[in-house]
C-alpha cells in the first residue's frame, strides 16, 4: 500500500499542518538555540567578564526555555486539529463509499465489527500525522540548522555529525519500521488461531469435553500463545538494535567533535570549542522520534490497506433474478421469508433505486438490524437518525415504541449513557431504540430489517400493525417496508414472499 493512499484517504488541511511543522521546528529549533546560547554564556563566564556583557545572553536563555514550551504545545496544538480533522475526513469519505458499492460488499460483516473496523483503523491512520509526518519533516529541517551551525566552527565536525545524524535518522528508523511491519505480520498469523482454538473451547467446552477433544482444544491453543510469544520476541530484536544504533550515532558524534575540539583549540576560541561539544547534543533530540515514526508508517500502511479492503467489491455472484418491485408513496410493503432467504439483500436492492445525487437529499434509508449502539447517551444515539430532533421528539418516538417506562426509569433520562453500547440494553431493547431512531428520522421511504425480532409474540404484532398501517407509527405518506418472518393474523398488507410456498404471498411473487 503505497503512501499515497494513506495521503488521499486522510487528505488533511496543507497549511494547517505546514503550521505545525513550523511549531515544530520553533519549539527544536528554539532547544538548539538555548543549547548554543547556554554554551556560550557558561564559557564566557569562565572568562569572568563585565556582568553587563552577559545580561543578553541570560535573558535569551530565559526566553528560548519559555518559548520552547510555548511552541511544543502550539505545534500538539496544530497537529491533532489537522489529524482529527482528516481522520472526520477520512470516515465520512469511507462511509460514502460503503453506500456505493454492492450490498454483497457493504454485508460481508456485521455493522458493529464494521464501526469497530473503522474506528481503530482510522485512528492508526490519522496518527501518521501527529507521530510520523510532523516529526520527520522537523527532524529534517533541525538536522540541517545543526550541522550548518557546526560547520561555522569546523567543517570536519560538521561532516561528522552529518554522518551521525544520518545513522540516526535514517538506519535506526529502518530497523523500527522493519521491527513494526514483523510484528504486525506476525499479529496476524498467530491470532487468528489462537483466538479461534480459544473461542472453541469457550464455546463448545460441553461438546469437545464429550467427544474427549477439549484438553486437544485447550492444548493448542496454548501453544498458539506460546508460538506468540517467542515469535514477538524474536521480532522485537530489530527495534532494540534500532535503539543501539541511534545511542551510538550520538556517542561518535559526540566523541568526534572532541577529537576535532582538541585539534583546533589552539586557534578556536573557548566559546566556540563549547557550542562544537553541546549543539549535537540538541541535534539528535529531533532524530530521537524518527524510530517512532517509522513504525508508525507501517501501523498506518497497513490500516490503510484494512480499510481500503472494505470497499473492494467481492467476486460477483450469480444470484436469480428478482421481478421488479414498484414502491408508491404512502405503500405499505411486507417482505416475508425464512431467515437467509435474501430479505436483507432485496432491501438494500431497493435502497440503491432511489437517487442518491451529489446536493440533493437522499430519500430512502435502510435501518439495518444489527445496527450499532454506540457508548453513548440514549439522545445521541438517537440523534443518529436526525441530528437536529428536539429531546421532546426522542422522548415521543421513545414512548410510541414501548420505552416510555424504560427512558423514565433512567437515572438521567436522554442524558445517560449506555455503557458499551448494545451490551447495556437487552436485544428487545435495543430493537425498540433502532425502531426509535428509524421514528425521529424522517427519509421519505424507510426499509426496516427485522425490526421486532427478539420481541414478545403480543409485542411483535403490535408493532408490525403499526408499522405497516398507515398513519400508526409512521406517517401516511411515508412509505414504509418491513422484512419479517410473519404477518399478525387479520393485518390487510401488500406482502412478497423470498420462498417457494404457494399460496402464501398477497402481492408479487419474487425469489430471493
Amino acid at each position: 500500500m503505497p503512501l499515497g493512499e494513506v495521503w488521499r484517504l486522510l487528505q488533511p488541511r496543507v497549511p494547517r499542518l505546514l503550521l505545525a511543522v513550523l511549531f515544530g521546528v520553533l519549539a527544536l529549533g528554539s532547544a538548539l538555540a538555548l543549547a548554543t546560547v547556554a554554551a556560550w554564556l557558561i564559557t564566557r563566564a569562565w572568562q569572568m567578564p563585565p556582568v553587563l556583557d552577559l545580561t543578553v545572553a541570560v535573558v535569551a536563555v530565559r526566553a528560548l526555555g519559555i518559548s520552547r514550551g510555548v511552541f511544543s504545545y502550539c505545534e500538539r496544538l496544530a497537529v491533532h486539529d489537522t489529524a482529527l480533522r482528516a481522520a472526520g475526513h477520512a470516515r465520512v469519505g469511507l462511509y460514502r463509499r460503503l453506500t456505493e458499492v454492492s450490498p454483497e460488499t457493504a454485508l460481508r460483516l456485521h455493522s458493529g465489527d464494521l464501526v469497530a473496523r473503522v474506528g481503530a483503523s482510522v485512528d492508526d491512520l490519522a496518527d501518521v500525522l501527529v507521530r510520523a509526518v510532523v516529526p520527520i519533516c522537523v527532524a529534517t529541517v533541525l538536522s540541517g540548522a545543526a550541522v550548518a551551525i557546526i560547520a561555522l566552527i569546523s567543517p570536519p565536525a560538521a561532516v561528522i555529525l552529518a554522518l551521525c545524524l544520518l545513522v540516526a535518522g535514517v538506519a535506526a528508523p529502518w530497523l523500527s519500521g522493519r521491527a513494526a511491519a514483523a510484528t504486525e505480520m506476525l499479529a496476524a498469523l498467530h491470532h487468528s488461531a489462537r483466538d479461534t482454538a480459544t473461542l472453541l473451547a469457550l464455546e463448545h467446552a460441553a461438546e469437545l469435553r464429550v467427544a474427549g477433544r477439549l484438553g486437544q482444544v485447550i492444548a493448542e491453543s496454548e501453544t498458539e500463545h506460546r508460538d506468540l510469544g517467542r515469535a514477538q520476541d524474536r521480532a522485537a530484536a530489530p527495534a532494540a538494535s534500532a535503539g543501539a544504533v541511534a545511542t551510538a550515532a550520538v556517542g561518535v558524534s559526540v566523541l568526534g567533535a572532541v577529537l576535532v575540539g582538541i585539534m583546533i583549540s589552539g586557534h578556536t576560541s573557548p566559546t566556540s570549542l563549547a557550542i562544537l561539544m553541546l549543539v549535537p547534543l540538541s541535534a539528535f533530540e529531533a532524530t530521537a522520534a524518527l524510530p517512532g515514526a517509522a513504525a508508525q508508517l507501517v501501523r498506518s500502511r497497513i490500516a490503510a490497506r484494512r480499510l481500503t479492503d472494505l470497499t473492494e467489491t467481492p467476486p460477483a455472484r450469480s444470484r436469480p433474478a428478482s421481478a421488479p418491485v414498484r414502491l408508491n408513496p404512502g405503500e405499505r410493503l411486507a417482505v416475508l421469508g425464512p431467515s437467509g432467504c435474501g430479505k436483507t439483500t432485496l432491501l438494500m436492492d431497493l435502497s440503491t433505486e432511489y437517487p442518491h445525487d451529489p446536493g440533493k437529499p437522499v430519500t430512502a434509508a435502510f435501518f439495518a438490524e444489527d445496527a450499532h449502539l454506540f457508548d453513548t447517551t440514549v439522545r445521541d444515539n438517537l440523534l443518529v437518525g436526525r441530528g437536529d430532533a428536539t429531546d421532546t421528539e426522542l422522548t415521543a418516538a421513545l414512548d410510541r415504541v414501548g420505552l416510555g417506562d424504560w427512558l423514565a426509569g433512567l437515572p438521567d433520562g436522554l442524558s445517560t449513557i449506555l455503557r458499551g453500547g448494545a451490551a447495556a440494553v437487552s436485544a428487545g431493547q435495543r430493537r425498540r431504540l433502532l425502531l426509535a431512531r428509524a421514528l425521529v428520522s424522517d427519509f421519505p421511504v424507510v426499509l426496516l430489517d427485522e425490526p421486532t425480532e427478539h420481541l414478545d409474540a403480543a409485542d411483535s404484532d403490535r408493532l408490525l400493525t403499526a408499522l405497516l398501517t398507515p398513519g400508526g407509527l409512521f406517517a401516511a405518506d411515508r412509505t414504509v417496508v418491513v422484512a419479517t418472518h410473519h404477518l399478525p393474523a387479520g393485518l390487510d398488507c401488500t406482502a412478497i414472499r423470498l420462498d417457494d410456498s404457494p399460496g402464501s404471498r398477497t402481492g408479487p411473487r419474487v425469489r430471493g
